[in-house]
């Protein structure tokens, strides 16, 4: 029996796990505010709020519910647009309102969650911060100008909380309902009941994190499927250091990515990096392993930790292997590992001082969007000379790529033109890129000459400006 709190009401469902929390809200609940729109985890109409206990502390995050199982849901809170309304229109809902936000009114549910999941977190009370909260929602009638100017009122609002708790502040203030306050005591309360965590079958037919692949391509098999729910597993959470090694648990998302004080002190462009990595209700939900297995050739992550070497370690449920994951690819989304495996850690060499990284894409859109090619660099220098180098491209052959022969050329040379220009030609002859809806392969070839370029262009002007 899957239980959890949907807005203040505790409830409890046998329906099969792999329903979708925006089915179950719609049409078994009938809370027909949250709405149902491209069920892709594109559109942000079917937004609703998280809230779980995270060491004792309650936490909410945005999500996309045409992609998130109710297992998921197990032991949560989830809010959709009835639980944020009061007697009168609430602040957020004020401030659209009054800046003319709204016209349709199709998307406007989605803008209001997201704008209260902003409310609740511990981002800092600014409008930029405010705006990003609803990057994964978007509304095809106002040109957002309007949107934008009630998330800046809404931000306006939050500059008054100080040190207080997000919760109680906004419970205080009267921006969201009361019963917001008493929510951590009944989470605690329900963890501590004969429910547990839900149980896996003996033979799972599926592996589940987050979801956001696996429902896009496989919807309807999904929501019968047997399914082993991984993304709560304690024991794949967490970004943690080891000596000189970075350990993540599979089911860390990318959001906990970006949050990472490890990530900050090592990548401290990695902001820059992930904002072009789709949008905030996905990454909350969307876990680096799970990117890793769908074995999208573009795979945003992928490429990432492709270029830092990671490693992974594989569990059957008895034993143990470990792989690193530029062999885990054997041909298009054919991977080495058995239907029983599942990657329960990844683990990658922190950096020295003298290393540089940089991640690339070129896209349709700016953010947001689907690579035509992507690629990553992690380089090791030293008074102009590469010590070593490892290189990474997606959208340009079958699996994500690491570029052995480029990165091999690229160690113990000068930094120069000509290095540059003879780390592209030999990039060329490892690549084989098709032409399909993204681009033609003459077009990619061009496309990842160029992210070469910007490479260099980007770690070598910055560092110019910081000397």
């Amino acid at each position: 029996m899957i239980r959890f709190i949907l807005n203040e009401q505790e409830v409890a469902t046998d329906l099969p796990p792999g329903t979708l929390v925006l089915d179950y809200i719609r049409y078994h609940k009938h809370l027909m505010g949250t709405k149902i729109g491209c069920r892709e985890g594109d559109c942000g109409a079917c937004t609703v709020l998280v809230g779980e206990l995270m060491d004792q502390k309650l936490r909410y995050r945005s999500a996309t519910s045409c992609l998130m199982a109710i297992g998921n849901a197990h032991n949560k809170h989830i809010v959709t647009i009835e639980g944020v309304n009061m007697e009168a229109l609430n602040p957020v809902q004020q401030a659209l309102s009054d800046e003319g936000g709204t016209q349709c009114g199709f998307c406007t549910p989605g803008f209001v969650v997201s704008m209260a999941g902003f409310c609740l977190s511990d981002k800092k009370p600014t409008s930029a911060n405010a705006i990003a909260a609803i990057n994964g929602n978007i509304c095809r009638c106002t040109g957002y100008k309007s949107i934008e100017r009630a998330a800046g009122k809404v931000a306006e609002l939050m500059q008054q909380r100080n040190d207080e708790q997000p919760v109680d502040f906004v419970a205080n203030k009267t921006i969201l309902p009361a019963y917001f306050r008493i929510i951590r005591q009944r989470l605690l309360k329900l963890a501590t009941q004969q429910n547990g965590a839900l149980q896996p079958s003996q033979s799972p037919a599926k592996f589940l994190g987050g979801g956001t692949d696996l429902y896009v391509q496989q919807h309807e098999t999904m929501v019968h499927s047997d399914i082993h729910f991984l993304f709560d597993r304690a024991d794949m959470k967490g970004i943690y250091r080891e000596g000189n090694k970075c350990f993540l648990g599979a089911s860390a998302t990318v959001t906990d990515l970006i949050e990472s004080p490890i990530f900050h002190d090592h990548f401290p462009e990695i902001f820059r990096f992930i904002k072009l990595v789709s949008s905030t209700p996905i990454r909350n939900i969307a876990t680096i392993a799970g990117n890793f297995i769908n074995a999208s050739p573009i795979g945003d992550l992928t490429i990432f930790f492709l270029a830092l070497d990671a490693q992974l370690i594989l569990s059957n449920g008895d034993s143990q292997r470990e792989i690193a994951l530029r062999y885990l690819y054997k041909g298009y989304k054919q991977l080495d590992k058995t239907p029983e495996e599942f990657i329960v850690k990844i683990w990658f060499e922190l950096p020295g001082k003298n290393f540089l990284f940089n991640f690339e894409k070129v896209c349709k859109r700016t953010h947001l969007d689907i690579a035509s090619v992507n690629s990553a660099i992690g380089l090791t220098t030293e008074n102009n000379v590469i010590i070593n180098a490892s290189i990474a491209a997606g959208g340009v052959g079958p699996v994500p790529m690491y570029l052995t022969k480029t990165s091999d050329f690229l160690s113990n040379k000068n930094i120069s033109d000509q290095t540059i220009e003879q780390a592209i030609e030999i990039a060329q002859t490892e690549i084989s890129p098709i032409s399909d809806a993204r681009g033609s392969e003459e077009y990619k070839r061009l496309l990842l000459g160029q992210l070469i370029k910007a490479h260099f262009v980007e770690l070598f002007s910055a560092t110019k400006n910081k000397s």
